[in-house]
């Protein structure tokens, strides 16, 4: 009987931790950032994807306008857009509209931050620490976890182990 109950103890207490290990919300103003992540990249590749969930709780419209990271030359915020059967891609030089009372999602395929000139590729499992500034916010450093180059968020979580 106390195994089993020392068994539960020890999967609460994992459990517990492994929650607390993951992500939690960056708040800045009356913006919500979450789920930031960036994809690991191949060898030799000079540039890098970032993306998270934007959230305006306010009720002034905001604008992500610049981004930096000691691990890239320079960064910009970029659109993927269709046009016909072509993927355009290009760099947003107004920044990032955050409309009041909503949620701004940058994701593969939309909005994104392009990391550039990246001298050492993201490698899955690591961080890489960047500075957002908004317009009205401020400015405000985010760590991104690094996932898979095929797709899926790195969490703090995998950072962890």
């Amino acid at each position: 009987m106390s195994k089993s109950v020392s068994l539960i103890a020890a999967l609460t207490f994992a459990c517990f931790f492994s929650n607390s290990a993951m992500a939690e919300d960056i708040n800045i103003g009356a913006l919500r950032i979450s789920e930031p992540y960036v994809r690991a990249m191949v060898p030799g590749a000079p540039v890098g994807g970032g993306y998270m969930t934007i959230t305006n709780t306010g009720t002034t419209d905001d604008r992500l306008i610049a981004a930096s990271s000691p691990r890239a030359g320079t960064m910009q915020i970029h659109e993927m857009t269709m046009d016909k059967d072509v993927m355009v891609m290009r760099e947003l030089a107004d920044g990032l509209a955050i409309p009041a009372g909503k949620t701004v999602e940058l994701k593969p395929g939309g909005y994104h931050i392009m990391f550039m000139k990246v001298g050492e590729p993201f490698k899955q499992g690591e961080m890489v620490t960047s500075t957002l500034r908004f317009e009205k916010a401020g400015t405000v450093s985010v760590h991104f976890p690094v996932g898979p180059v095929a797709g899926g968020r790195g969490t703090h979580q995998e950072i962890a182990k």
